[in-house]
């Protein structure tokens, strides 16, 4: 998807067509991609690994309107939860805004600040300055880490 993920998809989606369900088939075992995922409207997520084995069960139980989630997604949800309730806390909301999400994926994509810029027209300051929010945001030094990051995380393919 050039100009946006299947994260932000799933999203507008969500927002547009409230009543839609949403199966994310994705490469990535990763718990925070999965959370957002859920967050974003997901109610089923299915590993390419292992479709063969699970993605017709996951299409039939989203469409019967119930979740599907691989079992070691259903593992973390519950760890996830069990220790934020034990901590007295929520789940956690997004770790990054949607705008940083996008400049985030532009970066990894090996865009300049002049080039983001243009592309969504803003300034290239705005671009730095959300970049700087970035990295404060998630604990990251540089653009390999931002990368790496986007990758990890299903913004970009490696």
């Amino acid at each position: 998807m050039p100009r946006s993920t299947g994260l932000q998809a799933a999203r507008e989606l969500s927002r547009e067509l409230p009543g839609t369900r949403i199966l994310i088939l994705t490469m990535y075992d990763n718990e925070q991609f999965f959370f957002e995922a859920l967050a974003a409207g997901a109610s089923g997520y299915v590993l390419k690994s292992v479709a063969d084995r699970d993605l017709v069960e996951a299409c039939h139980a989203t469409m019967r309107g119930e979740p599907f989630l691989y079992p070691g997604a259903v593992n973390a949800l519950i760890h996830k939860y069990l220790d934020l309730a034990r901590e007295g806390r929520s789940m956690p909301a997004k770790a990054i805004t949607d705008r940083e999400e996008e400049i985030l994926k532009l970066v990894a994509e090996g865009h300049t600040s002049q080039q983001i810029a243009g592309l969504l027209v803003i300034s290239p300051k705005t671009v730095e300055r959300h970049r700087a929010n970035i990295l404060a945001k998630l604990g990251l030094k540089d653009r390999l880490e931002l990368t790496r990051y986007a990758i990890r995380v299903g913004l970009i393919e490696p």
